[in-house]
């Protein structure tokens, strides 16, 4: 069976997006699978550790758990998305046992975030992880920059945000980040935003974002890896697909999921939600990243 490492390099050669779907919900997983399958796409389905401390996923072993009554590997593969060494609270995380913990239950990919260190730092909580993984043949991702968002309290206007670059990856750095820590993906800070977790605007949708692509493609030429965009909701769509051929090769989307779910289920229910959800996930597939009948060419 291919390994998720090599398909995201097929992703890459290919400027195929693989969208990687967050489950805050186990409930959220088997339409998300239906809907990617019955599109023949291939994509991601994962869990980021904010989503057990504030919304419903419960555990790694929860989703897993779920992820094993479903599991479709010619279309789905899991991945651990955001375990911070600090984390949007600021409070310092054991990362290594819950990444461990997932290694051993059988997850594809892991993603270690310790974009909140400074470079040295981020480079070796990185570098231990990527020994840890890769002993299990397990690919990496990392984070280099600040996708804001996830932090208590408002954020800076987007404008602002998007015209000074604040927290935007360092190209020098990434050099030097990828060089050192060995990491298989790099998620990078180009514009994206990630959607509130916490209080009224948890609920609300999301600003209206973009991507710098003249950077992203000077970070796309000098590190030749797949790249990650996170904040994938509420991105403007030609902006996300142009993303595609400058190494992005996985988009995570979260928030707009999420919010179909919640939504749906307050309003009419369990059934009404995962029908929701799977015509959402279908119309991402076909009518906005344009990539039905994916798995075909990622997996060939």
């Amino acid at each position: 069976m291919k390994n998720v490492k090599d398909i995201m390099i097929k992703a890459r050669e290919e400027k195929i997006l693989i969208p990687a779907m967050n489950t805050p919900y186990p409930e959220m997983m088997e339409p998300i699978i239906r809907a990617v399958a019955d599109t023949n796409s291939f994509a991601l389905i994962e869990v980021a550790r904010v989503e057990w401390e504030k919304f419903g996923a419960i555990s790694t072993e929860a989703i897993y758990r779920e992820y094993e009554k479903h599991r479709n590997p010619e279309h789905i593969r899991l991945h651990l998305d955001h375990v911070p060494v600090i984390d949007e609270d600021g409070l310092r995380v054991d990362y290594r046992s819950i990444i461990q913990n997932a290694l051993n239950l059988g997850y594809e990919s892991v993603m270690i975030d310790a974009s909140r260190l400074d470079l040295d730092g981020n480079i070796a909580a990185a570098k231990e992880v990527v020994d840890m993984a890769h002993a299990k043949n397990v690919p990496v991702e990392a984070e280099l920059g600040a996708v804001l968002g996830h932090e208590a309290g408002p954020l800076p206007p987007y404008e602002e945000l998007f015209s000074t670059g604040k927290g935007f990856t360092d190209i020098d750095e990434a050099i030097r980040f990828v060089k050192e820590s060995g990491t298989d993906w790099l998620s990078v800070a180009v514009g994206s935003i990630h959607g509130a977790v916490s209080g009224a605007a948890a609920s609300e949708k999301k600003v209206t974002a973009r991507i710098n692509q003249n950077h992203l493609a000077a970070i796309d030429e000098v590190l030749g890896i797949p790249l990650v965009l996170h904040g994938g909701s509420g991105i403007d769509l030609a902006n996300v697909r142009e993303a595609a051929t400058h190494g992005i090769s996985k988009l995570n989307i979260g928030t707009d999921l999420r919010q179909v779910w919640e939504k749906t289920l307050a309003s009419g229910g369990k059934k009404a939600a995962e029908d929701a959800l799977y015509e959402r996930v279908k119309e991402i597939i076909t009518d906005e990243l344009h990539i039905a009948e994916s798995a075909a060419r990622l997996l060939a």
